[in-house]
């Protein structure tokens, strides 16, 4: 028998709070913001609904011992590496892939070919042709060490490859590295040096995406062990820990170096006078300075004879000892509104982000100042010389941000750049408001202006980097995924559910490899909401905002008695609703209510508890949505 009681009652409800049809032109369809399907397959043991790794979970591993030195009359670098490659898939791998991302810089590059005729940031400059040279390619066998010729086929789950290597570092390296010109001497920012190995995984198999410059990279973890060998007034600063200091410093900047590693203060290792004193440096001809950086992803270095060189020790959360923090850069940078202050930048973002996030995982942190505007590498970040105050903090709080992402989170870069940029961007902004008491901090006033350069572009936010039109980088890759994050953070989840399922999500992919589908799983199960329409609006499509607020009617034409308000959502995005209601004897109340009130139909009604005459009705007070129109956001009955 029906329920036919039940019915009623459900009805007379529903003259109170009910779905309404549409009065005005949408362009909103629930079928579409919340149709059921989402993900493309079900969770399984390698990557689990859960957003986690499963049981079964694998990934490779790259160890590299390097051997490299510095030309500096050439700007030439001259290097072997010794890779072992563990293969810890389930299958037999007869073939490797490697990346050897210096050959972009070679004219006949599919980099340089790509390139338009306006050049811009990713570009090839000056017609320098550059790129590898390979001198020898040989795989050695683990247990005996002998070499044989790299058409070997391998089915063992580990092997080595020897490479001998060579190239002519550019003065302008896309930047990512490069040379620049001081007045005393040059400074050399080195990075995509060696060859490295593609990742192989259970999505894509080889990841073998080419370099052209704008999608940045996607690498297995391992330990590196690396030597740099240069001319012995150089100061050089690397990814991990500088293993031999007794031996490339001088008894003065050992002792020093060491008190900077102890003390909360920044200390000054060489000053900007002893940058001309040949005293200042070990006597000799050439030094070799070796590091060795441990379960990374990558390593880079910068060498000089020009440093300025300052530490200090910074307090990691998590971490069972001490890190330090240290800058290196030009007499051209001095000063305490310049890099004066670098390393307090690095000590409080790293200290900041080990803390919301999960502990930094080096035992030093290094900022150069050169040529390169902002590029990060584990442990070790390229900013420009001419930073200053807000803007060098800025820099240095964003590329050391990216030691979270990708760096310990390491999700692939060339094809999802919003997984690291746009994940950087919001733990920015986060950081900006605790830096010394919100210093640098610029509150969001309005996200209404955000709309136009969000929502009338023609890509969506998931959109491989090197497709992106360069008017459209920074907001695909940056500013709307990091706005995205905040959203969800302020409007939808909260501060506490969300910190929580993006810890959950850091902590479960830390040195692995997740997709955007194990970052969706993960926020929703970490935060217990579904979040399908979101991301369906958000980041896979284009999907606009427009709330509005189009009538109020007072019950039985009484304000006292209440007022039934209607609201719109006009365009395909839902999103949860604030509403502020103004009355006439002068109190000001607020309604919040959740998305869900969009999944029948795209105009809504309430019941508003007035108690006299409502002079104003506005939707999204605080304009923290980035609407379409906000015209339409208030109305006045």
């Amino acid at each position: 028998m029906r329920n036919v009681f039940g019915l009623l009652a459900l009805a007379s409800l529903m003259l109170v709070q009910q779905t309404v049809k549409a009065q005005s032109a949408s362009n909103y369809d629930p079928h579409d913001a919340f149709a059921p399907l989402f993900y493309p397959a079900y969770g399984d043991d390698i990557r689990t609904a859960a957003g986690v790794p499963g049981p079964k979970y694998w990934q490779n591993s790259a160890d590299y011992k390097i051997d490299a030195s510095l030309d500096a009359e050439t700007h030439g670098i001259t290097g072997t590496v010794t890779i072992t490659y563990k293969n810890n898939s389930p299958i037999d791998l007869p073939f490797v892939w490697l990346q050897v991302d210096q050959n972009i810089y070679n004219l006949k590059s599919r980099g340089v070919a790509i390139t338009d005729l306006s050049g811009g940031r990713w570009a090839n400059r000056d017609a320098f042709d550059g790129g590898y040279s390979l001198e020898s390619v040989q795989i050695l066998n683990p247990a005996t060490g002998a070499a044989t010729k790299a058409d070997y086929l391998v089915s063992d789950t580990r092997m080595k490859l020897k490479i001998a290597y060579k190239f002519i570092l550019p003065q302008y390296g896309t930047d990512r590295c490069g040379r620049l010109e001081t007045k005393n001497g040059w400074i050399y920012e080195v990075a995509q040096w060696y060859p490295r190995m593609c990742v192989f995984d259970n999505v894509l198999g080889w990841n073998t995406l080419p370099y052209l410059g704008q999608g940045e990279f996607y690498l297995e973890y391992g330990n590196i062990e690396y030597n740099v060998n240069v001319p012995s007034e150089m100061i050089v600063g690397g990814s991990g820990e500088l293993l031999n200091p007794a031996e490339v410093l001088t008894p003065t900047q050992l002792k020093r170096y060491n008190e900077a590693k102890a003390s909360e203060k920044t200390v000054v290792i060489r000053s900007e006078s002893e940058v001309t004193d040949p005293a200042s440096r070990p006597q000799g001809k050439r030094l070799t300075w070796r590091f060795k950086c441990t379960n990374t992803r990558d390593v880079a270095w910068a060498a000089s004879k020009a440093f300025v060189w300052d530490g200090a020790r910074m307090n990691i959360v998590g971490r069972p000892a001490p890190a330090m923090a240290q800058s290196l850069y030009p007499v051209e940078s001095v000063g305490d509104s310049a890099w004066g202050r670098a390393t307090q930048y690095v000590k409080g973002a790293l200290e900041f982000y080990s803390k919301y996030l999960y502990p930094f995982s080096y035992p030093s942190a290094t900022n150069v100042a050169g040529i390169v505007g902002g590029m990060e590498y584990p442990g070790i970040v390229f900013c420009g010389y001419r930073a200053r105050s807000r803007g060098l903090w800025g820099v240095t709080s964003h590329e050391f941000g990216h030691n979270w992402f990708p760096m310990i989170v390491g999700s692939n870069e060339r094809k999802y750049s919003w997984m690291d940029e746009g994940f950087n961007t919001f733990i920015n902004g986060v950081a900006d408001s605790a830096f010394n008491n919100g210093e640098y901090f610029r509150p969001i006033k309005s996200r209404v202006r955000m709309a136009k350069p969000y929502f009338d572009g023609a890509n969506p936010m998931l959109t491989i980097p090197d497709q992106e039109p360069s008017r459209e980088w920074g907001v695909l890759s940056y500013s709307k995924p990091g706005s995205g994050l905040e959203l969800l953070r302020e409007e939808v989840l909260g501060k506490q559910r969300f910190d929580y399922a993006f810890r959950y999500y850091v902590h479960a992919w830390a040195f692995k490899h997740p997709t955007p589908y194990d970052f969706f799983h993960a926020i929703e199960n970490g935060s217990g909401e579904t979040l399908d329409w979101f991301w369906r609006g958000w980041v896979f499509n284009n999907w606009k905002i427009d709330q509005a607020v189009t009538g109020v009617e007072y019950v039985g034409g009484d304000p006292s008695k209440g007022a039934n308000i209607t609201i719109e959502n006009k365009e395909k995005l839902p999103m949860p609703v604030t509403v502020e209601v103004k009355e006439e004897n002068g109190s000001t109340n607020r309604m919040q209510l959740p998305v869900e009130i969009w999944e029948k139909g795209g105009t809504w009604k309430f019941h508003f508890p007035s108690t006299g005459k409502i002079t104003q009705v506005t939707i999204d007070p605080d304009q923290r949505l980035p609407d379409t129109d906000p015209s339409n956001n208030t109305f006045k009955p």
